[in-house]
């Protein structure tokens, strides 16, 4: 199958041209001493989780995890700084299988960075979020967060708008780095282009460019649009992206995606609606995401994830309703997901299943607390499965 003419380094060239024109430098510091000890910032971060499985085949599953995490972010010293983050996750219950969360120590983020009035450059292990997460992303609600190694360059000279380059040599995914599939080595770039100075709301360009050397499933060439704006109560979000086979992957297909979201706030209450599809081209391959925040989408039960790609064979139809608002200190919020086969003649069926959460989330001094409940109904997909995940989180 043939590809598109646009290739990774005449992007490159295109993003930089402006990433690269500095318009000066930021010494906050008089000295490196001093950028490294005096005007340096500590932070701490603990995180309790009890997690429960149960799925309607198999026994239940639980686990009560506690994610405890330092930062070390140093001053600046002619532009430059560094920044170095542990997390250590431990393992409070046994029961802990099938739940994505392992324990053990790692390095969640270590780069050096410079810094000019306009341009900002980070080598090394970087959290990257662009948009909504829904391409790339950190998965933050999982203990072991997933960060990447490379390099990034992020740039605001140019009036409304943020341009952003990234070159990706590893992921580091959610399973750890004791896992098989924990690390996945790549050589991926990220353009991002957005511009806000439209009255009616910011529009993004982007290309993610995933050549995946431990799995060549993940390849993919993805092109798209994004624009998200608000008017009055109203808000609303239109997305368009399009996709093809890249690197080695096995399989040659091209596929769309398409997403319309409309939220609108009364007095107390917001209600929000949308429609999403990650389509397919007949059995040979599917609109995959496998750097998202799965997480967020397409119900909180996380049964579409294929294997880390983020969709399935025939691809996903997903309508949903949610609606959130305040009760004194709480935040409420519920959400309903009726989800389809893109493509049953590739899949073999039609409903897949509907899936309800709710959630509650408050503070109580410095904590942080939240209930999340989500019950999937299964028709032709996956098993009846409710999960529950009680957290309580604060920052020093």
């Amino acid at each position: 199958m043939s590809k598109p003419p646009l290739t990774p380094r005449m992007l490159s060239a295109l993003f930089t041209s402006g990433l690269l024109t500095f318009s000066g430098q930021s010494f906050a510091s008089d000295s490196l001493g001093q950028a490294l000890i005096q005007d340096a910032k500590i932070k701490f971060n603990l995180r309790l989780r009890a997690e429960e499985v149960s799925v309607s085949t198999t026994q239940d599953r639980d686990l009560t995890s506690l994610k405890s995490r330092i930062t070390y972010n140093s001053g600046q010293y002619l532009g430059f700084s560094t920044l170095l983050e542990v997390d250590n996750v431990i393992h409070i219950s046994e029961d802990e299988g099938g739940i994505a969360d392992p324990d053990g120590t790692e390095v969640n983020q270590a780069y050096i960075a410079w810094n000019g009035s306009d341009t900002t450059v980070k080598y090394g292990r970087q959290r990257i979020l662009l948009d909504n997460q829904r391409f790339v992303g950190g998965v933050g609600f999982r203990q072991n967060e997933q960060t990447y190694d490379g390099f990034s360059i992020k740039n605001t000279s140019i009036a409304d708008t943020t341009l952003f380059i990234a070159n990706v040599y590893n992921v580091n995914r959610i399973f750890g780095e004791d896992s098989p599939i924990g690390d996945h080595k790549n050589d991926t770039w990220m353009f991002n282009a957005k511009y806000t100075g439209l009255d009616a709301g910011t529009l993004s360009a982007y290309s993610y460019l995933i050549d995946n050397k431990n799995a060549a499933i993940y390849s993919s060439d993805t092109y798209g649009v994004r624009f998200s704006g608000q008017t009055g109560k109203l808000k609303y979000t239109a997305e368009l992206a399009t996709q093809s086979d890249a690197g080695n992957n096995p399989k040659q297909y091209s596929a769309a995606y398409y997403l319309a979201e409309g939220a609108y706030a009364f007095s107390k209450i917001t209600v929000k609606a949308g429609y999403e599809v990650l389509g397919a081209d007949d059995a040979d391959g599917q609109f995959i995401t496998p750097l998202a925040t799965l997480h967020k989408f397409q119900g909180w039960n996380d049964k579409f994830l294929g294997g880390g790609t983020g969709n399935i064979l025939g691809g996903i139809e997903d309508l949903y309703l949610s609606a959130s608002s305040k009760l004194g200190p709480v935040k409420v919020a519920a959400v309903y997901h009726q989800l389809v086969s893109n493509d049953s003649g590739a899949s073999g069926m039609d409903d897949l299943g509907s899936e309800i959460g709710a959630s509650f989330s408050g503070k109580v001094g410095p904590a942080s607390l939240s209930l999340k409940v989500s019950r999937y109904h299964a028709d032709d997909f996956s098993e009846d499965t409710t999960k529950i995940w009680l957290t309580a989180a604060a920052a020093f």
